[in-house]
């Protein structure tokens, strides 16, 4: 850290926050808040006399709560610049002036109360994410006892306790008494691999199984003398030199039990901590005593990092972690042109896994900024100013933030930042939005042609260049037979797909209609298949206001990699497509002259979360379920995601 803070090419900016950020590659503005100080950071000697005298005592972050600090304090030992900072909040010195004594004590006079935050204006060429993680609060799993028995810890915290520059300075004692443990236990999983979202979460955090294995390894190399025991379900031990450090434990001495302990108590006379757990490797309940227990907890996405990604239009997984563009390809690119992202932001991960994904996201940057041009794909959105009615939806709808309106002004795209998904002309009610390589005249020239002969034989298709596009050629590819009725319509994105398109299929003899695209976890485009389903609950509904069947209009998500599902999709869109007869669709062609295309459906605040009707138009299935616009919807019976949310 020195030797940034060293580098002529390196600006820091600590204690500082972004407060927005706006533009594209190349291009971007960030708002930047560098708070106060209220120390002078070029002239403090870090001699550590204004601490001496502070009268407040704090607890101290970087020590997890374990010690503590003053109100003048430097926030780590390694900081840059090394230099001190008050915490106005604790300080009892400032507005008014009721204490002091730090100034006084500050032969350098570097202590100043009338600092301000100052705001920066900075332009930059690319940015790179690197917001880190938490780590998971296990206060909800009442069984360990965490907060209830001072001797049950995190492993955090034992990192704490164990550390040389801890608030034990290195040496090993329980929080109860300070006494060394002689027996110390540990739980893995705590927070990781769950179902239960009241309990933790479901994916692996990476790191938990070689964080306790280096811990009681280090603990057996320093301290021969106390047994450490280790509750597993699973040791995940990948990686270089892992599998080798994990037998050296075990021949080491320490013990690993495949079990999870249901519960812990407390001898309240001594302290130590009565553990049951259920050996499965034996098939035998056991108890067992320590006098220490350390929760293995598990990794959370940092709770800033929500507001920087919406801040630069980033997608992220269901786990809350950011999303990269592609995780073989482009693993430290992201769908926004010029961001970057590295570390523990988008997936936990050990300290080399986050080097390692430095490097790569500091050179895409380089690469990126030393080119001095930018190559944007053409297939970008273009705004025809005399068609514009300046209502700024199509603004408020780019996922990417591509598009600028004011009032009274038409929409203007940014080229450079359009990625192409199309979702904006769909949106748009007045055709002033042309997407280059897929206009609507070419779509629509598309469904005529398909429909011109035998459409009640044929099954019109739409489909997500990258992914359910991909998944029927990965069908293909794997030789998996399917009828051959469907006519496949390539979009870059399901968002493309204007509804004007399925109702002008309906209208020309068109017995069934597809639209697939991208799992919602999988969009290329963020959340622009959200706009699908929205869309399709228009339709859905206009098709059922007109006396019409909305089975008739199918919606499936299928990724490249479900060639299997994609036959599944094709085979059950072919026996809805039999069952529509030739009066059906000559009844659906003249209700449709008159009928004006159903408009999609409006999700208003209070809807989330709120629970709801739904029906599955494939199988008829109904039930209730809580809505969300981000939860893609999928029949309990027959897995289609062919579901509509019902009016109330």
């Amino acid at each position: 850290m020195m030797d940034v803070g060293r580098h002529p090419n390196i600006e820091l900016l600590t204690y500082s926050e972004v407060e927005d950020v706006s533009g594209y590659v190349g291009n971007f503005k960030a708002r930047i808040r560098k708070r106060a100080r209220y120390v002078n950071e070029k002239q403090c000697t870090s001699c550590g006399d204004c601490a001496a005298v502070c009268p407040v005592v704090a607890p101290d972050e970087y020590q997890i709560g374990l010690g503590t600090r003053k109100a003048v304090y430097i926030p780590f030992p390694q900081a840059v610049p090394a230099a001190y900072l008050v915490n106005h909040t604790e300080c009892l010195g400032q507005n008014p002036i009721a204490c002091g004594k730090c100034i006084e004590a500050c032969e350098k006079k570097c202590i100043d109360f009338d600092m301000q935050d100052t705001i920066l204006n900075v332009e930059v060429g690319a940015i790179i994410v690197a917001t880190g993680m938490d780590v998971y609060d296990p206060t909800a799993l009442d069984e360990y006892g965490y907060t209830r028995y001072p001797n049950v810890v995190t492993s955090l915290e034992l990192e704490r306790l164990l550390s040389t520059g801890g608030p034990l300075l290195g040496h090993l004692g329980r929080p109860s008494d300070l006494t060394q443990p002689q027996r110390i236990g540990f739980i893995q999983c705590v927070g990781s691999r769950t179902a239960d979202s009241g309990r933790g979460n479901p994916y692996c955090s990476n790191i938990c199984c070689m964080n306790t294995i280096k811990a009681a390894q280090y603990l057996k190399d320093n301290y021969p003398d106390i047994q450490s025991t280790v509750f597993y379900m699973d040791l995940r031990a990948f990686g270089k030199g892992f599998e080798e450090l994990l037998q050296r434990s075990r021949s080491s001495g320490v013990r690993y039990i495949r079990g999870l302990p249901g519960e812990v108590c407390e001898d309240a006379d001594t302290g130590n901590l009565q553990v049951v757990v259920e050996n499965t490797t034996q098939n035998r309940l056991e108890t067992h005593e320590f006098d220490l227990l350390v929760l293995a907890v598990g990794a959370t996405p940092a709770l800033h990092t929500e507001p920087i990604r919406q801040m630069v239009s980033l997608s992220k997984a269901p786990s809350g972690f950011l999303k990269e563009a592609h995780p073989k390809l482009r693993p430290v690119d992201t769908p926004t042109k010029g961001v970057f992202i590295a570390g523990a932001a988008e997936s936990p991960k050990d300290v080399r896994e986050s080097v390692t994904q430095a490097s790569a996201a500091a050179s895409r940057a380089a690469i990126l900024l030393n080119k001095g041009r930018f190559a944007v794909e053409a297939i970008t959105a273009v705004v025809d100013a005399n068609l514009c009615k300046q209502c700024g939806i199509c603004a408020g709808i780019c996922p990417f933030g591509a598009i600028q309106w004011e009032k009274k002004q038409p929409a203007q795209v940014t080229s450079a930042a359009c990625a192409g998904c199309g979702t904006c002309a769909a949106e748009c009610k007045y055709g002033a939005i042309v997407m280059r390589h897929f206009s609507d005249q070419a779509i629509y020239a598309q469904i005529d042609a398909i429909l011109e002969q035998d459409p009640a034989e044929k099954i019109v298709a739409f489909a997500c260049n990258w992914c359910s596009y991909a998944g029927a050629d990965t069908a293909g590819v794997s030789r998996l037979a399917y009828p051959p009725n469907a006519r496949i319509i390539r979009t870059m994105c399901s968002g493309r797909v204007n509804p004007e398109f399925i109702w002008h299929a309906f209208k020309q003899g068109a017995p069934v209609v597809l639209v697939s695209g991208c799992h919602y976890v999988d969009c290329h485009y963020m959340d622009a298949n959200r706009n699908t389903t929205r869309r399709l609950d228009g339709l859905w509904d206009g098709l059922e206001k007109a006396s019409l069947r909305p089975g008739r209009l199918l919606l499936e998500w299928c990724s490249a990699a479900e060639g299997a599902r994609w036959q599944t999709i094709m085979t059950e869109a072919e026996k809805r497509r039999q069952s529509v007869s030739l009066e059906e669709i000559a009844q659906t062609q003249a209700i449709l002259v008159e009928a004006k295309t159903p408009s999609p459906r409006t999700v208003r605040p209070g809807d989330e979360n709120k629970t709801a009707r739904f029906a599955c138009v494939r199988c008829g299935h109904q039930w209730q379920d809580r809505y969300g616009s981000n939860l893609e919807r999928t029949c309990p019976q027959c897995r289609s995601n062919s579901v509509r949310w019902l009016k109330e």
